[in-house]
């Protein structure tokens, strides 16, 4: 479906088991396209709790709910 073969962190896995578009979180919790990318494709890469807040609000939005301790912070 998502994911192309691609390498993905937990969230991006997420959100291709979800069926949420990288394109849908970008617009929806208003964070950048290379914010997003990073978070789908960099295992390396722990999100500010700014970008982490944004992001619980647009998947509530959206219908969904991950996890409190779901990016090790």
């Amino acid at each position: 479906m998502f994911g192309l073969g691609k390498k993905r962190t937990k969230f991006g896995r997420w959100l291709d088991r979800q069926g949420i578009t990288q394109v849908e979180i970008e617009e929806k919790a208003k964070l950048g396209r290379a914010t997003v990318s990073r978070l789908c494709n960099d295992e390396e890469y722990t999100p500010k709790y700014s970008t982490e807040v944004k992001l619980r609000k647009a998947l509530d939005k959206l219908g969904f709910r991950l996890p409190d301790d779901y990016f090790d912070m």
